[in-house]
């Protein structure tokens, strides 16, 4: 009975968890709130404090934490090194001016403001300094802002504030009151985070390359998923040993694998576990939601929202204008950034322990922190409404991505040639294949070949379908280039489709599904061929692309009429030999003395049937 009452447990709590994200999920969207606050107030009434159909939400959410762990990875896959290290001034200058900022902000808020003892307000004001990560990239990303200028600050800063956590656990150790810590302590700490980085970093450089290399060889499709999240969660667990955050571990495998040609893939098959436990992590947090304490505490519970959400405007607001950005940016990474951070959990959880506050304290800043979370899209709805304008403020604009994206499915011989048009007029393309030897042959002319399958719509999402300007479909075979037409058209509707086409009837298919132009695969180069060859026979070049061109228009009206009256239309438009005799059937010059005989049945077949068809004439 155990045994069966365990495994009841087992599909029933999963399956408490889906309906409450499905039920409420779409509701918060349609209001307007975002998926996030859907997630905290789902949680909030399947915790413990209401239908108690949880009891101890920390087991989940230490779970959860992984799609953090993946989001980050993710976010680190899009962001090359030399990215990463033009906005070194923003994470380090602006990160740290954030935080210290914000942490004495928060501090004097409440020591001066609410009477807290000092060192609480030292470890509370450090916790609250910290945004969450999961959130605004989460918000960034619906919102389609996680390229902009704020986008990218907002990440920066968040970024900055995971490298701070092993000297805010330091800070801590130092403030309480029987404190044991020592200058050895702290180096052995940051001694530990440093090799975890390099461990990492190394790994990444000269390691995951050729790993993935080897496995996509083996052409099996989930050794490449296992091996994905292998990365992840051991780049998160080195981080984690060493005292730094599991989500810079992801974070830092992620940028390590940013220029590799398996990106694109490896986004692919990391994204639906981000997404589900991204969702897990928010229901988990609105779990720990603890009801009794807001209650019998609600003065001080209010007073340290209200101090912490005009605490973090006015520094973030501040700090981001310190480093140059618009009054626009500035409103908006404030709102962004307003709420307190998932690491705030950990922080004031330590502390308790170590004494440096009280029990009772940590449970308010956690109450504080968990509504400042649900709070923050409703703070960003508000702040677009009063944001100014663009014509109000001089934004700082980015087009440096304006030259137009092309995403080229297919690196085979039509598709290099058309590559090679795109890159001489510097046109950004990515190019995405699933032959692991040409990735590695065109490695070595310069090409950035991206390991993907173009017929999976999470790689062609992962690829910038959505973002395209344009979408080039160069792969060999009808088959396959209809299932990716096929693919991109039902998903991504407005995309513009160039496509290769295999012959005449493919040709024809093509125009039926409205692509914005298609071409058949040897059509042009039959074209310069005959036109060579007339110019090899004596004709004048000049006659010779006339006679070319003559053939290409008539080829044309000949695509009309088959478009509107089937294949064995426009046959008219043909160009044909004057008065051109009827071909002769080929016949024996001596009659031969036995019958001919097949060598296999298909043979056969074609034989009986010219037999029937010469006997009917």
């Amino acid at each position: 009975m155990a045994a069966e009452a365990s495994a009841t447990a087992l599909v029933t709590s999963p399956l408490v968890l889906l309906a409450a994200a499905v039920v409420a999920v779409p509701i918060f969207k349609r209001l307007g709130l975002g998926s996030v606050v859907g997630y905290l107030a789902a949680g909030v009434a399947i915790g413990p404090q209401v239908l108690a159909l949880f009891g101890d939400p920390g087991a989940i959410l230490h779970v959860a934490e992984l799609g953090v762990v993946m989001f980050l990875f993710l976010i680190g896959l899009e962001l090359e090194p030399q990215r990463l290290w033009s906005m070194r001034r923003n994470i380090f200058g602006l990160g740290s001016v954030q935080i210290l900022a914000a942490g004495l902000g928060v501090g004097a808020a409440l020591y001066y403001g609410l009477g807290t003892p000092w060192r609480e307000a030292v470890v509370v004001g450090a916790g609250l300094a910290l945004s969450s990560t999961a959130i605004v990239m989460q918000m960034l990303e619906e919102r389609g802002e996680t390229r902009t200028p704020a986008g990218e600050k907002a990440f920066a800063i968040l970024l900055m504030q995971d490298l701070a956590i092993v000297p805010l656990l330091a800070l801590v150790t130092l403030v309480a009151p029987q404190t044991g810590a020592t200058g050895d302590g702290f180096l052995l700490a940051t001694g530990k985070m440093v090799g975890a980085v390099v461990v990492v970093v190394v790994a990444g450089r000269y390691l995951l390359n050729p790993m993935f290399r080897f496995l996509a060889a083996a052409e099996a499709r989930e050794i490449m998923t296992a091996a994905a999240l292998m990365i992840v969660l051991g780049a998160a667990a080195a981080m984690a040993l060493a005292g730094l955050s599991m989500a810079m571990g992801a974070f830092l495998a992620g940028v390590m694998l940013a220029e590799s040609n398996f990106r694109h893939q490896l986004a692919a098959d990391v994204e639906p576990f981000r997404g589900i436990l991204m969702g897990l992590f928010f229901l988990s947090v609105g779990m720990t939601v603890d009801l009794s304490v807001i209650t019998a505490d609600w003065r001080l519970v209010l007073g340290g929202l209200i101090a912490l959400l005009m605490a973090k405007f006015v520094t973030v607001h501040l700090a981001v204008r310190l480093f140059g950005g618009s009054r626009g940016e500035a409103m908006q990474v404030s709102a962004l950034l307003i709420q307190g951070g998932e690491f705030g959990f950990v922080l004031y959880q330590s502390a308790a322990v170590s004494g440096a506050i009280a029990e009772r304290s940590a449970s308010i800043a956690v109450a504080v922190t968990t509504l400042s979370m649900a709070l923050t899209p409703l703070v960003v709805a508000a702040i677009d409404r009063l944001r100014p304008k663009p014509g109000e403020d001089s934004i700082e604009e980015d087009f440096t991505d304006v030259k137009g994206s092309v995403l080229l499915v297919g690196f085979g011989r039509f598709g290099q040639i058309v590559s090679q048009l795109l890159l001489a007029n510097g046109t950004e393309v990515t190019i995405i294949d699933n032959d692991t030897d040409m990735i590695r042959s065109a490695a070595r002319f310069g090409f950035r070949i991206y390991y993907g399958d173009g017929t999976r719509l999470d790689v062609l999402r992962a690829a910038g379908a959505e973002r395209a300007e344009l979408i080039v479909v160069a792969t060999d075979g009808r088959e396959t280039t209809d299932r990716v037409v096929d693919l991109i058209q039902a998903e991504f509707p407005n995309a513009r489709l160039f496509v290769r086409s295999f012959d005449r009837g493919h040709t024809l298919s093509l125009k039926a599904r409205n692509v914005e132009f298609e071409i058949r695969e040897t059509y042009e180069s039959a074209l310069a061929f005959g036109r060579a060859t007339l110019i090899g026979l004596g004709l004048d070049p000049d006659a010779a692309s006339d006679l070319a061109e003559q053939v290409r228009q008539r080829d044309r009206t000949r695509l009309a009429l088959q478009e509107a009256g089937g294949i064995m239309a426009g046959r008219g438009a043909m160009l044909t030999e004057p008065s051109k005799p009827a071909e002769p059937e080929p016949e024996p010059l001596i009659e031969p003395k036995r019958p001919s005989r097949a060598l296999n049945r298909e043979t056969e077949s074609v034989a009986r049937t010219e037999k029937a068809a010469s006997g009917s004439r």
